[in-house]
Formats: structure tokens, C-alpha cells, sequence
């Protein structure tokens, strides 16, 4: 085998556009491997990592677009160089005509479509501020999907927003339901009576799935982006999702879910639930909330919780907790040799991975735990490997630079999991597969590969290896929830209702491995 990349000076491609290319060139006959990224810090070490770097790919800059191939040895460099230059000038020749048949301006696509009230802004994080700008003073609610937004533009643009009464949903928003209407990121749920207001993408998808398989629907579903409950952003479009819930007459219920939330804003979102005069639930992840009622206001601590509360609060059928998980895993653990002992996560979803990593943590005091995502200087990661008890979240902006977000395309997470799950000092891989709309329409394509090829090595080895997964999804949605989690199932992994009990499952493992 032998790697040949080129790299394209100050050249961008959108991630979902480099995805394509990199499909189309494994396709190619003599074309083992392929990445094709943006020259960023991150994607040189993980090139690094495979072994697939270059002089050239090394020397790259940010704004540079890398594509690395690994080839078999009898394949013809130049011919793989024509490949590559096809494959990015059909693509380019594809978006020039839809440029042309689509308006290319928000100005233009309102002359065609002047009854619209809703802009999706996804274009690098450099230029949506000026695009979402450029919305609001047309009058229209925004939905940021794009990361990397400065602060600064954040903060200006919900002001302008909550100036205008527009909903102004992001920086790194990823879903959200209106009006019975999914966007991004989002699931098939029934209508209901329950509001939902998330500074999370996949906790806000964990809930309303978890709610309909309550049997509970969703009135509304609206994202704020994940720093709106900041001391810096004061929880603008969080206080006025409130004050829109609140009325709404379909909404009976309203739940408020984050990562984190300042205390001066703890104190607003308490006040203006309060003023809502509807029965509320409140989770803020990491953040020791009250454990009893409080002003009407139900706090849970786990998105599971969240579900359960605002479900029994509109009158839906329990969630069941899965016992007899452990007992089947006993075996495995007989299996493993005297080096595994740690837990590695590798998730899609930040918020998902941020549970797990909290509930791990707290049933296992004293154990090292590391996470790309902790904001405990103690706890974060040197570089990109793994230490220790390791909780990754793999849709970080620091990993889709450049790449598209691994719900979308999950060969990285893949790859990782299998990097993962041979290392010699990995117990449990535990890990998530978020269904829906926008995520992979085949989300066991690779995943599958990997599992059966760890398997298969650590067989050889005399070892074993542990899998537990959280299917985040409703029975609705296209990719058939009941068929990926029998698949998985088949394939020897332990699949969990929700990620909170994957999560409780995985914690007990380390628990009975450490004994």
C-alpha cells in the first residue's frame, strides 16, 4: 500500500459536498482509503493517526482542502490524481447548475416564495451571521444549523430577534419541530401536548423520541443553540420559547433542557416558568438542581427523567427500565483479559455523550474519566487518544471542521469504534445511533463491519469485548428503529431504551470488571 494526496490552496467545499467525493473515489478500483478534508490541526493529526499523512498534507493550512488517498501498490499515481480532479470538478459543475436554478440570495428566494417565514442558515460559520442577519431583517424566524458562529454575532442577533418577536434558533442548532414540521436533525413524533425548549440538539431528540414511545406528543419542539443559557447570551431565546409556549393553548406542558445554565439565568427561566402557569419540567445536565418541586417546576437530572416527568404530567404510559441486560453480559466478562478494565464512549451526540460521561461519573467516584468535551482541565484530553475511562463526543466542532457531522456520516465514529474496541485496555465500548430525518439513511453500513471485525480479531486473541448502544429514535422514522436495534442485537451488541440506562448498564459493568 502507498499514499498519495494533493492538497488545494484556500479551496472549501460544504462537508456534505466532500462527502460525496470521498464516496465516489472509494468506489474506484485500486483505492483503499480515503479522506478528504479541510487542513485544520485536528484532521492532520487524525490523517497522522491513520498512518495517511503526507509532506504535503502536513504542510496545509486551515483553509486548505486535503485529500489523501491510500492506494494499492501497483496503482498508477497520476491516474488516481485525474480521479481525484474528476470527482471535484463534477461535483463543482453539479452545484454551478443548481446555482443557477435556485435562488442564490435569501432576497431572491423570498420574491419566489414570499409567504415563507422561516430561513435555515447552513454555510461556515464565518458567513452565517451575515446570512441570518440578513433574514431577521426580512422578517424572518432563523434556524443557525451552522457551529463556529462568534459569540459577539450570536449575542447581536438574538437581540435583533427578540427586538423583532422572531424566533433567532442556534448558533449549532440541530433540530427542532414547528408546527408538526421537523428540521435538520429531527425525528417522527406524534402531536401532543408537551412544548419542549432545548439548548441541546440530540437532548431535545432523546426527549420528544422518549415521549412518543410514551405515547405523549409534541406541540413544539424549539432549539435555542447551546450557549443561549450562558451568562453572555442571558437566555434570550430560551425566556421568549417560554413565553411562546406558555401561549400556546396545544401546549399543556412545557420542558426546558441544557448542557449547563448560569445562575442568573437559572433565576430568569425559574421566573418566567412560573409566570407561564403550566406544569414544567427542567433539566440542566452536570448542574445539581433542587430535588424537590419548586414553584410548580418538576428538576430532573437525566433527559430519561425529563421524559418521564413531562409524560406522567400529561398522562402517558411509563417508560420501563431493561434488568436482565447485566445477567447477559456476565459471560463476556468471564472473556476478558486481566488488561481490559476501561469504558471508551464514542458518540454522535454531545449532549448524549455529556449524560453518559455524568452518570458514569457519579456511580464510579474515583475512577480517572476523560471527555474531548469536559470543561474540567483534569478531565480533558491530550490530543485525540484515549485515556483511561474515556467519553468522546465525535459531532464536536473541533471533529467537523471540514467534515460533515457524524450523524450524517458516521465513517469516523466507525473507525473509532473500532480503534476502540481493540485496544487491549478497553473493556465496554458503549456508543449511539441517531435515526431521524437528515441523519444516515443506513446507519448500520460500516457500523456493522466493525463490530464483526472486532469480533473476529480479538477472537484470535483469546478476549473479548464488550458493546452497549442507545438507538435514538421513534418507530416513525425512515430508518426502521426495530430492525437497526434487532441488527445490532444479532451482531452481539446490548442495546438500552434509553441513554440514560446505557449509560447505568455500562457503569455497572466497570463495577463488577473492578471487583
Amino acid at each position: 500500500m502507498k499514499n498519495i494526496a494533493t492538497v488545494k490552496k484556500s479551496t472549501y467545499f460544504d462537508s456534505v459536498t466532500l462527502m460525496g467525493v470521498s464516496k465516489k473515489l472509494e468506489s474506484s478500483e485500486g483505492i483503499l482509503k480515503v479522506s478528504v478534508s479541510m487542513g485544520t490541526e485536528l484532521n492532520q493529526g487524525l490523517l497522522r493517526e491513520a498512518g495517511m499523512n503526507t509532506p504535503e498534507t502536513d504542510a496545509a493550512g486551515p483553509n486548505d482542502l486535503m485529500i489523501a488517498v491510500r492506494c494499492a501498490d501497483e496503482a498508477d499515481p497520476a491516474e488516481i490524481l485525474r480521479i481525484v480532479e474528476e470527482a471535484l470538478h463534477r461535483r463543482q459543475a453539479s452545484e454551478n447548475e443548481s446555482a443557477e436554478a435556485d435562488p442564490a440570495t435569501i432576497r431572491t428566494a423570498l420574491h419566489r416564495m414570499p409567504d415563507a417565514n422561516l430561513a435555515l442558515i447552513s454555510v461556515p460559520g464565518a458567513y452565517a451571521g451575515f446570512e441570518a442577519k440578513r433574514a431577521l431583517e426580512a422578517g424572518l424566524h432563523v434556524m443557525i444549523f451552522s457551529d463556529n458562529v462568534p459569540l459577539e454575532e450570536e449575542l447581536m442577533l438574538k437581540r435583533l430577534a427578540h427586538e423583532k418577536g422572531l424566533l433567532l434558533m442556534g448558533p449549532d442548532c440541530g433540530t427542532a419541530i414547528l408546527d408538526g414540521v421537523g428540521l435538520a436533525f429531527s425525528n417522527v413524533v406524534k402531536h401532543g401536548p408537551v412544548g419542549v425548549v432545548a439548548a441541546s440538539g440530540t437532548g431535545m431528540q432523546e426527549v420528544t423520541s422518549l415521549l412518543d414511545a410514551a405515547n405523549v406528543g409534541v406541540s413544539q419542539a424549539i432549539g435555542t443553540g447551546g450557549r443561549d443559557l450562558s451568562d453572555e447570551v442571558g437566555g434570550i431565546m430560551t425566556l421568549d420559547a417560554v413565553k411562546l409556549l406558555a401561549e400556546d393553548d396545544e401546549t399543556r406542558v412545557i420542558a426546558v433542557i441544557g448542557k449547563a445554565c448560569s445562575e442568573s439565568v437559572a433565576a430568569k427561566l425559574e421566573n418566567a416558568l412560573a409566570a407561564a402557569q403550566k406544569p414544567a419540567v427542567v433539566c440542566f445536565l452536570g448542574v445539581k438542581t433542587p430535588a424537590n418541586e419548586k414553584n410548580g417546576i418538576r428538576f430532573a437530572d437525566t433527559l430519561e427523567a425529563v421524559a418521564e416527568a413531562a409524560a406522567q404530567l400529561a398522562g402517558g404510559i411509563p417508560l420501563k427500565e431493561e434488568h436482565e441486560i447485566l445477567k447477559d453480559e456476565s459471560a463476556r466478562i468471564a472473556r476478558l483479559a486481566p488488561s481490559q478494565r476501561f469504558a471508551r464512549g464514542v458518540f454522535c451526540g454531545g449532549t448524549l455523550a455529556n449524560e453518559c460521561r455524568q452518570i458514569f461519573k457519579a456511580m464510579c467516584p474515583g475512577l480517572s474519566v476523560h471527555s474531548n468535551i469536559s470543561h474540567d482541565p483534569a478531565e480533558a484530553l491530550c490530543g485525540t487518544e484515549s485515556e483511561a475511562h474515556t467519553f468522546l463526543d465525535m459531532g464536536d466542532d473541533a471533529f467537523t471542521v471540514g467534515r460533515a457531522h457524524p450523524m450524517i456520516d458516521p465513517t469516523l465514529r466507525n473507525e473509532r469504534i473500532l480503534a476502540e474496541a481493540l485496544d487491549p485496555e478497553t473493556a465496554v465500548v458503549i456508543f449511539d445511533v441517531v435515526l431521524g430525518y437528515g441523519a444516515a439513511a443506513y446507519p448500520l453500513e460500516g457500523l456493522s463491519e466493525a463490530i464483526e471485525t472486532a469480533r473476529t480479531r480479538l477472537s484470535k486473541e483469546g478476549r473479548d469485548i464488550i458493546f452497549i448502544a442507545h438507538v435514538l429514535g421513534t418507530a416513525g422514522d425512515p430508518q426502521d428503529k426495530a430492525s437497526v436495534e434487532a441488527a445490532l442485537r444479532q451482531l452481539g451488541v446490548s442495546t438500552a431504551a434509553t441513554n440514560a440506562q446505557a449509560a447505568r448498564l455500562c457503569a455497572h459493568l466497570i463495577q463488577e470488571i473492578g471487583k
